[in-house]
């Protein structure tokens, strides 16, 4: 049905996040044998609805849900150990087999307690100009990674001994520094022994997760990657500082898993029909009286943390941009069923700046801020589409609306989702 057949597919959003990827991925991986997860860590929330059951995944990757599919945490990834031990215990209870289908890759980095004190702690410090983490340590993960002292998953292998020692040599550091900081202190021999449980835990899900990509790529196996929240929160191409710590583009595909990038055969790139975002930053088509009829609707609410997040209209700016960054080869486009009761929808065709029409996006945060958006206006469909199972079941303006999003950001439309049901999921034409 999706036409799963090149040796990679990558998977992404296009926007802020929140695109309803983990909903696309689920229907995707009905003919995958592999999915894996590039990067980000449990700061992320995906959700899938089966019938009348609602899995909200964090850091185990969507496949999971499909019984066949063999599913792997890549090295890009940042892993709270105890949130992952929760997770599988979660899907345990709900007859998911994890065992000898879910893998770890022993180059993953850990999120330890000290990474939520230093995120809380800063977020805290930084006031009205926070970037409004979720404060789960992912941030600082990162950063100890790239300064070279983090502990990676491989390390819950060690001897006890040297774990309590790795362990407690970064506490030690991190409570040096934490008074003049404003971080909180961390007990070492409680991050110990909730390490020593992980190491228990987790010792049978570790592989080399380079290696068992390369052996799937390898013999022919139908693979997705994952990624987590979306273009424009990537560190390098998203609006910064308000970006997460990873690579959420095609690039961060590559890097993240070990796949390389000759492998990757297509890229599909996941958008709302309009635009989302949690967290600070710029957003040139936010309305926030789009957000009250979402949210009026039960919509828009973190699937992490809960947070009612910021909505506003489709931008085509920002989307053109993702196609180009990412290579999409086709999108898919979520949550039409949410425009059905509008009579007039505004697309954003370009940014108002000092006096210029912007066609491309603005490189400083700052002027981000200062754009306003131009909008060209489309006629609503006023009728419900979540019925629709075909093209050509969905109203005639519904039909317009998104081949015009199609030409105006430059990849044709593959995939359509009226609903939240996987039966709800439909090719385009």
């Amino acid at each position: 049905m999706f036409h799963l057949n090149s040796r990679v597919t990558v998977v992404l959003g296009l926007q802020w996040g929140d695109e309803g990827k983990g909903k696309i991925l689920d229907v995707m991986a009905s003919e995958a044998d592999w999915v894996l997860r590039a990067q980000g860590g449990n700061n992320a929330g995906h959700t899938v609805e089966i019938g009348k059951e609602k899995y909200v995944l964090h850091l185990v990757p969507s496949g999971i849900l499909r019984a066949k599919v063999s599913c792997l945490i890549a090295g890009g990834a940042v892993v709270d150990p105890a949130g992952l031990i929760q997770e599988i215990e979660g899907l345990t209870r709900r007859g998911i087999r994890t065992r000898n289908r879910l893998f770890l890759a022993a180059q993953a980095h850990l999120v330890l307690p000290i990474h939520r004190a230093i995120d809380q702690g800063s977020e805290k410090r930084r006031g009205n100009r926070k970037i409004g983490t979720t404060g789960r340590g992912i941030g600082p993960a990162y950063a100890d990674k790239a300064a070279r002292i983090g502990l990676r998953a491989g390390e819950l292998a060690l001897s006890s001994r040297a774990l309590a020692k790795r362990i407690r040599d970064r506490v030690e550091a991190h409570n040096r520094a934490a008074p003049a900081q404003g971080w909180g202190k961390i007990s070492s021999a409680a991050t110990i022994r909730e390490m020593n449980r992980a190491a228990r835990f987790l010792r049978p899900y570790l592989a080399d997760g380079v290696s068992m990509a390369h052996r799937a790529v390898a013999s022919g196996k139908r693979i997705l990657i994952e990624g987590a929240q979306g273009t424009f929160l990537d560190v390098d191409h998203g609006t910064y500082p308000f970006v997460t710590s990873s690579h959420c583009t095609a690039g961060g595909a590559c890097t993240g898993t070990g796949v390389p990038p000759m492998a990757i055969r297509r890229v599909v790139g996941v958008l709302k029909a309009y635009t989302t975002r949690v967290g600070g930053g710029p957003f040139v088509t936010e309305d926030g009286s789009l957000g009250h009829l979402l949210h009026g609707m039960g919509r828009e609410f973190g699937s992490t943390t809960g947070r009612a997040r910021r909505c506003g209209w489709f931008d085509a700016v920002l989307v053109r941009r993702a196609v180009q960054l990412n290579g999409v080869t086709e999108m898919a486009m979520t949550n039409l069923d949410g425009l059905d009761g509008l009579e007039k929808i505004p697309v954003c065709v370009g940014y108002r700046l000092r006096n210029k029409i912007l066609r491309e996006p603005p490189v400083e945060s700052s002027d981000w801020a200062k754009c306003r958006p131009v909008y060209r206006m489309f006629e609503g469909w006023c009728e419900p589409t979540t019925e629709a199972r075909h093209w050509k079941d969905l109203p005639k303006n519904a039909r317009i609306y998104l081949s015009a999003i199609a030409g105006l950001v430059g990849a044709p439309l593959g995939i359509i989702s009226v609903g939240a049901g996987r039966e709800q999921t439909f090719r385009h034409g």
